[in-house]
């Protein structure tokens, strides 16, 4: 039996050469959320919104978080608040599932011969379809109640390549882990909720005291969720300087995770 390539090219090798069978996989897991549902796809758009309201009374109303000159009432900070969760959401699901994510198609492993590489990859780009409809409402609700219309939104995917890149290493690192220590994901849990508090979603950064500010600016979140509200609310243009810093970070943690992913992969049959 031949030894698993280990370099990133081969990674992407595998995403072009299966790319057919990716999307049907995505397209798979997304349909099968709303199966038997009686609002079926609607579940996507009612969702945000309803977890916007409840945030912004909580926070914008109870605790009167204030962004500054740029807000000026609840539906100002509701928006805020869709982006920062459109960001962190993508995160929190992808993560979230990594440590099951090998463990839960045994057969993938055992019995069939599949690219299992490819199913952190499939993770990343499910959990996109609730983060572009949440950016829609807010492009929506722009129009509609301000008549406002930020062309910079095109930019969007730009700031959120370098993100999505990591946020695969981080699947990769954790799918491969878990199939072996299976406590992994009460860790990975706890660090998908520390994550939303730690990330300025329901707060401005600025509203951070200055001694931990720093720390917070080393959150892989934060810059993100910063600059996607710099080109989708407040049209402004993304800072490019740092998101090749932050790329060039994620194509190293992904060519890492997945060396220690190829490296594990021959003793997922073991333990399956």
């Amino acid at each position: 039996m031949s030894s698993p390539d280990l370099t990133l090219p081969s990674f992407a090798h595998s995403i072009i050469r299966h790319r057919q069978l990716i999307w049907r996989l995505v397209v798979r897991e997304v349909t099968a959320r709303f199966q038997g549902s009686v609002l079926g796809v609607a579940w996507m758009i009612l969702t945000p919104l309803l977890t916007a309201a409840m945030y912004t009374f909580v926070f914008s109303t109870v605790f009167r978080t204030r962004w500054g000159v740029e807000q000026t009432g609840p539906f100002d900070f509701a928006i805020l608040l869709l982006v920062g969760t459109a960001v962190h959401g993508v995160f929190a699901e992808a993560v979230a599932r990594a440590p099951g994510l090998i463990v839960s198609h045994p057969t993938y492993v055992t019995k069939v011969v599949f690219p299992i590489e490819i199913l952190p990859i499939v993770a990343v780009l499910s959990s996109l379809v609730n983060a572009g409809i949440t950016i829609a409402i807010v492009l929506i609700g722009q129009m509609l109640l301000k008549g406002v219309f930020n062309w910079t939104f095109v930019l969007f995917p730009i700031v959120l390549l370098p993100f999505l890149i990591f946020v695969l290493a981080l699947v990769m690192l954790f799918s491969a882990c878990g199939v072996f220590l299976r406590d992994l994901s009460q860790v990975v849990g706890l660090l998908v909720t520390f994550s939303l508090f730690l990330t300025p979603i329901f707060y401005p950064l600025s509203a951070v005291p200055e001694p931990f500010r720093t720390v917070m600016r080393l959150n892989p979140l934060t810059s993100i969720v910063e600059q996607s509200r710099t080109v989708v609310v407040f049209g402004g243009l993304p800072d490019l300087f740092s998101l090749s810093i932050y790329m060039c970070l994620a194509l190293v943690s992904l060519a890492a995770s997945f060396w220690l992913f190829q490296r594990l992969r021959p003793g997922f049959a073991d333990v399956l």
